[in-house]
């Protein structure tokens, strides 16, 4: 029998247009009505200027999405962090550190030398952020505000990367990026609970530019955005293509990238050796992932050359206990696999079974921009100050 969440997961992953598939949608639906209803206020209070941003005396970029699931944000601020440093700026990373039980209205993950909280008090994923900027201060709190005025006063930040922050209106922003899965850019078309849109795609106006993710397929240049984001535009509907509750017409300036992740590299997690990507191909693997998309983790392997030979999913952000990691090494002596593997997001919480992270592989992956330099450049032009 499915669980509540499973059950969930199969109504967001059908077409909003085939109608409502039982009494479950139908509740989540009607539930999507108030939840819409106070988006709409919050957007418009910000809107309106009723409720007054607040600004910091620094360059603010934002990465975000408009959808609940991995659409690739912590390899994007990865990507940004380290850019931004290799070309001489001093960012930090504000998160909220979603999932971790510090509560303190500032908490340091990182101070840019070291990292000094674990994952069960920071959160996974700037735990993860610190590994892979090694030289980028991350930090968690509530409040962007506080962060980024310690990151500012303490550390000497002159720019400040927002992680998962295109709902966080609070703070000024000098540029908005906007994460669009390709295929599904907006899930099924129905806001929260009924689907996995956090607001209506018209709030797409507040974005800078779009970075279209978890796309295949030839190589195109960045282009403008087009004015209409039907199916015919951007390959899915959004629950109503055409008729009184199409999506609005967008800004056709508005600047789009592609967004692709690569994977890098294989890290031998108790001994961080390195190996290339070509150990894989033949090599028969158990692999497991709490992950949004676990299935693209094992998909990759398989185009990788891997023979995946057990693969086991877990839920999103799963903190690992003794009892999973021997089920998975029960997994993994069953078929015979030379190699355990996960993603690098789930070794950071295997920190807590040292024993076992010792045995495991993880696949390193890294964010790249199509048209790199001219991304860049826009970067660079909104925050020269």
């Amino acid at each position: 029998m499915l669980s509540f969440k499973e059950r969930v997961r199969e109504i967001w992953e059908g077409e909003a247009t085939s109608g409502a598939p039982g009494a479950l949608a139908a509740v989540l639906r009607l539930l999507s009505c108030p939840y819409g209803a106070a988006v709409a206020v919050r957007n418009g209070l910000y809107d309106r200027g009723i409720i007054r941003k607040e600004k910091l005396p620094r360059p603010v970029i934002s990465v975000g999405n408009i959808t609940v699931g991995g659409t690739g944000k912590t390899p994007t601020v990865i990507y940004l962090a380290n850019l931004l440093r290799a070309k001489g700026r001093r960012p930090a990373v504000l998160s909220r550190g979603y999932g971790g039980r510090a509560k303190a209205p500032v908490n340091v993950v990182s101070d840019g030398n070291r990292i000094l909280m674990d994952w069960r008090a920071a959160g996974d994923e700037p735990v993860l952020i610190a590994e892979a900027a090694p030289d980028v201060p991350v930090l968690t709190g509530p409040k962007r505000i506080l962060t980024g005025r310690t990151a500012i006063g303490k550390f000497g930040a002159d720019c400040l990367i927002l992680d998962d922050a295109f709902q966080h209106q609070a703070l000024f922003r000098d540029l908005d990026i906007c994460l669009l899965d390709a295929a599904r850019p907006f899930g099924n078309g129905f806001l929260l609970p009924r689907g996995p849109l956090r607001e209506p795609p018209d709030s797409l106006r507040r974005a800078d530019i779009i970075l279209r993710t978890r796309s295949e397929g030839k190589e195109e240049p960045p282009r403008d955005l087009p004015t209409s984001l039907g199916r015919a535009d951007m390959l899915i509907g959004t629950g109503a293509a055409e008729g009184p509750d199409a999506p609005p017409a967008l800004p056709s300036s508005l600047p789009t990238f592609r967004g692709i992740r690569r994977p890098q590299d294989l890290v031998e997690a108790g001994t961080g050796r390195i190996r290339p990507l070509e150990a894989l191909r033949g090599e028969k693997v158990c692999a497991f992932a709490g992950i949004a998309h676990p299935e693209a983790f094992e998909r990759s392997l398989a185009e990788l050359g891997a023979e995946v030979a057990a693969f086991r999913a877990f839920p999103d952000h799963h903190p690992y206990g003794r009892a999973d990691a021997e089920e998975i090494r029960r997994l993994a002596a069953a078929a015979g696999a030379g190699m355990v593997l996960t993603t690098a997001k789930d070794a950071v919480r295997l920190h807590d079974i040292p024993d076992f992270r010792a045995e495991v592989s993880l696949l390193r992956i890294r964010m790249e921009i199509e048209f790199a330099g001219a991304f860049a450049e826009l970067i660079f032009s909104r925050i020269a100050y």
